[in-house]
């Protein structure tokens, strides 16, 4: 994996206002979202699979390159997130070479492999200065994908929304400090800025957040869907892979929705995630996750005012640390 004065260099050429990714989201983030979220200051990040047919990637990469090339020109002082793209290196994912054509082309700082080996991704992205992070579920995987050669972790643990991990988050990052000493980005169930400051004093450079930034105004999640966010808890969730095939954290109310039961939901499908396929008669088209953080959203809101409660939440965690650490010097 890259080392560590490697990774410090690529994200002091990179500054952050929070250790945040608004992670990939299949059917919500696009670029947008991904826009905001740099110009806010954290890391804007969306899954290829969401832009289908193939030219319609091409499209939302130009947007996300040339927004971000004209923000930077508008406002040089101000600090720009990098931005990261999430492709699926799953077997039956057909259109995989195509993304990664794009991808070399358009040159994401960031490139997130999910639901396979990261090896496919890693010249390419390589080859361009860029830094591969593997997704991945537990301590198993987080091994191969290190023995691989990637550059860091994006650690999708217990609490999570959409395809869900078991491990508690605290303790998957302290096991993968053992072994790793790359960027370990943690996932699951944070949805404020102290479980963000909780998470990195665990010892991840990142937290992945990605049900809080499901109803904003950026978003391209339907407005019903939103509300079932506000709406609902962690109550009302059920984890469970009939619907895609991978254990994924779903609402229950859309699965009623939908016509299925959350009590008896269907066998296991066979993995399908090719790109290729278009989003029409998918019943995971109107069927919606949601982490175990669903119950801190309140209201619909523009991306930079979500930042903003994160970045006073994240002060009042490190101000609270401070104090008990000037006690325990004190008390020495």
């Amino acid at each position: 994996m890259m080392k560590t004065d490697t990774v410090t260099s690529f994200f002091n050429r990179t500054p952050l206002r929070l250790p945040v990714v608004a992670a990939p989201m299949f059917l919500v983030s696009g670029p947008e979202l991904v826009l905001e979220a740099c110009k806010a200051g954290i890391v804007g990040a969306f899954p290829t699979p969401n832009a289908r047919p193939i030219e319609t990637l091409e499209s939302w990469l130009l947007t996300i390159t040339e927004g971000l090339r004209a923000h930077r020109q508008a406002h040089p002082d101000a600090i720009v997130g990098p931005w990261a793209a999430n492709v699926v290196t799953h077997s039956s994912n057909a259109r995989l070479s195509q993304d990664l054509a794009l991808i070399e082309k358009h040159q994401p700082p960031i490139v997130i492999t999910a639901l396979g080996s990261p090896k496919p991704a890693l010249e390419v992205v390589h080859g361009y200065g860029g830094i591969v992070l593997a997704d991945v579920v537990n301590l198993r995987l987080a091994k191969k994908a290190a023995d691989a050669g990637v550059d860091g972790l994006a650690c999708v643990s217990a609490g999570a929304g959409g395809h869900t991990g078991w491990m508690s988050p605290f303790a998957f990052v302290r096991a993968l400090r053992e072994f790793v000493d790359g960027i370990v980005v943690i996932g699951g169930g944070i949805a404020d800025g102290y479980s963000v400051a909780g998470a990195t004093m665990a010892g991840a450079d990142l937290v992945y957040m990605g049900t809080r930034f499901i109803p904003t105004q950026e978003s391209m999640a339907s407005p019903a869907y939103k509300q079932m966010l506000i709406d609902s808890t962690a109550e009302d969730l059920v984890i469970s892979s009939g619907i895609t095939g991978t254990p994924a954290s779903w609402l229950k109310p859309s699965l009623r929705a939908a016509g299925l039961d959350p009590d008896d939901l269907p066998p296991t499908p066979p993995r399908n995630y090719d790109s290729n396929r278009s989003f029409t008669q998918r019943k995971w088209v109107d069927t919606w996750t949601a982490g175990q953080g669903v119950g801190a959203i309140k209201r619909i809101s523009p991306v930079a005012a979500v930042v903003d409660e994160l970045e006073r939440e994240y002060g009042e965690a490190t101000r609270q640390w401070r104090r008990f650490g000037q006690r325990a010097a004190e008390t020495a």
